[in-house]
């Protein structure tokens, strides 16, 4: 983990996260308020920010860069439930129900992070009803997520599931000047979505790129056919 000078100066009221974030339902004084107490740093694709099972004294704003949200099975197999981006938080479940971090956050992609202490989240939840509502629909709609991957999981075939997940990480994530997948993921971090083995995934990524709804390039992946890999999600 390293921190900058110019990281320092990344304000909240300045910050573009905010105006689509939790906290866009507070006043300018709150927000000099988590400036004077919070910490921001930088940090490198494989450092860890909390890991499953251990106490966190705060959540994390995304300033930029993604993060990896897994749960480790009994195997020591990761399995991604989430990603975290600009914008997003992570940790504040944990900080709120007093328990135990559940998930581990892993940075695949350079990240700035705003740290804020766990007083600060009770004190706005306390004296801010907009804030607290903000917080109980986010985590409403996490599990909701949560839900819609159990169902997946029970009643989808690993096509069908993979094709769901690389419309979601477009969609997510958008794509680049070359029409690729912006975010790049290993196919090891691509089973973990997915809930299968690697190979399972790579031969059915093969078979994918063989039927040219895909191509490849190295870890890259571009959608050649979105509706056909929408056909293939069987979303309904």
């Amino acid at each position: 983990m390293n921190s900058t000078m110019e990281d320092n100066f990344l304000l909240c009221k300045g910050c573009s996260c905010t105006e689509s974030s939790i906290f866009n339902s507070l006043s300018s004084e709150d927000l000099d308020y988590i400036d004077k107490n919070k910490s921001i740093n930088s940090f490198k694709k494989g450092d860890v920010l909390y890991r499953e099972g251990n106490r966190i004294s705060g959540c994390y704003c995304v300033n930029s860069g993604i993060l990896k949200i897994y749960k480790t099975g009994f195997d020591g197999k990761e399995q991604i439930i989430a990603f975290a981006q600009k914008g997003d938080i992570t940790g504040y479940r944990s900080v709120l129900s007093n328990e135990p971090a559940c998930t581990t956050a892993e940075v695949i992609e350079d990240a700035s992070i705003c740290f804020i202490p766990s007083s600060i989240m009770f004190s706005f939840v306390k004296k801010n009803s907009d804030f607290a509502l903000s917080l109980m629909q986010l985590t409403c709609k996490e599990l909701n997520q949560a839900n819609s991957y159990i169902k997946d999981i029970a009643q989808k075939t690993v096509r069908e599931r993979l094709a769901e997940v690389l419309i979601m990480l477009e969609d997510t994530f958008g794509k680049d000047n070359e029409g690729f997948l912006t975010i790049s993921l290993t196919r090891a971090e691509l089973s973990n979505i997915v809930g299968t083995a690697t190979e399972s995934v790579i031969r059915l990524l093969s078979d994918l790129k063989n039927d040219k709804i895909i191509s490849i390039s190295g870890k890259r992946i571009k959608i050649l056919n979105k509706n056909e890999l929408n056909k293939i999600s069987n979303p309904y």
